[in-house]
């Protein structure tokens, strides 16, 4: 996190470093369970793009998803 910690330098406002604190976290959780983080984030936002009013967050989870798309 030595690199991370310049970097909260432009997170722009309290909200902004809470923000990627949050992205950050879920990319790094996607790692420990196997994804390749780009492209579960891009299954995870398409899902939500497609479905917003329907999707089941939890199954969008790392840990609930198949690492391999479907």
């Amino acid at each position: 996190m030595a690199i991370g910690r310049k970097n909260w330098l432009f997170a722009g406002s309290d909200g902004g470093g809470a923000a990627a604190a949050v992205f950050y976290t879920l990319i790094e959780t996607a790692k420990m369970n196997g994804h390749n983080p780009r492209t579960w984030l891009t299954r995870v936002l398409g899902a939500i793009g497609r479905d917003r009013d329907t999707v089941d967050l939890d199954a969008l989870m790392p840990w609930a998803m198949a690492t391999d798309p479907a």
